[in-house]
């Protein structure tokens, strides 16, 4: 049997051999993986690599919900690949509104910095967490849970979130329900929503079937 003493050894030896490279910025000229984008070469690597000023400018709210959401994913910002972490920027127009959605791939930490905005996330349990946030709140929304956000107030919102990785993916219950080509009749038998109100929404988001 393995001492304490030697498994934590062999577990440091491990770790040290995990974190061999300083940085893995994704080369964006190769195909994403489920593990992330490829190294670019060291030789390639620039300073701008690590720099990104996308989240300073204003997102475009003229749109069905009114919000934007400006994104600093490894896609974007290159030198975040590998590093388990990233950031979007969040503007919600006067009744603008994030709907349920959910992170597949990373839990999200929201910093108001402007107005208010109401947000929420619902457990496996479906124990629903509400809060109204105002300029510096922070709330957590855990990794995969169905979640979202609401300008609170009547003027423009902005808030900041922060990724635990690099890639955390989207999904937009909305949009996963009626944005599709899955037959109404199904969408119908497995929502509980009557076929009438299901085509409506089709052809507000652009499903089909």
């Amino acid at each position: 049997m393995m001492s304490p003493v030697i498994f934590i050894f062999s577990l440091l030896l491990f770790s040290c051999h995990a974190a061999v490279q300083d940085f893995c910025v994704a080369d964006l000229t190769a195909p994403e993986s489920p593990a992330g984008y490829a190294c670019k070469k060291p030789a390639k690597v620039t300073v701008a690599d690590f720099v990104y000023s996308g989240l300073g400018v204003a997102g475009n709210t003229s749109n069905i919900i009114k919000a934007a959401v400006t994104p600093a994913f490894a896609m974007q910002f290159p030198g975040v690949n590998g590093l388990g972490i990233s950031l979007v920027r969040l503007d919600l127009a006067p009744g603008g509104v994030v709907p349920f959605h959910t992170h597949p791939g990373g839990s999200e930490v929201l910093l108001v910095i402007q107005g208010a905005i109401t947000a929420a996330f619902v457990s496996s349990a479906n124990n629903v967490y509400l809060k109204t946030l105002k300029k510096g709140d922070i709330m957590v929304f855990p990794q995969g849970l169905l979640h979202f956000q609401v300008n609170a107030g009547g003027t423009p919102a902005i808030a900041y979130a922060s990724f635990s990785s690099a890639s955390p993916g989207l999904q937009i219950l909305d949009y996963v329900l009626f944005a599709n080509n899955l037959p109404t009749p199904l969408v119908a038998a497995t929502t509980f929503l009557d076929i009438a109100q299901i085509k409506k929404l089709k052809g507000v988001l652009g499903g089909t079937g």
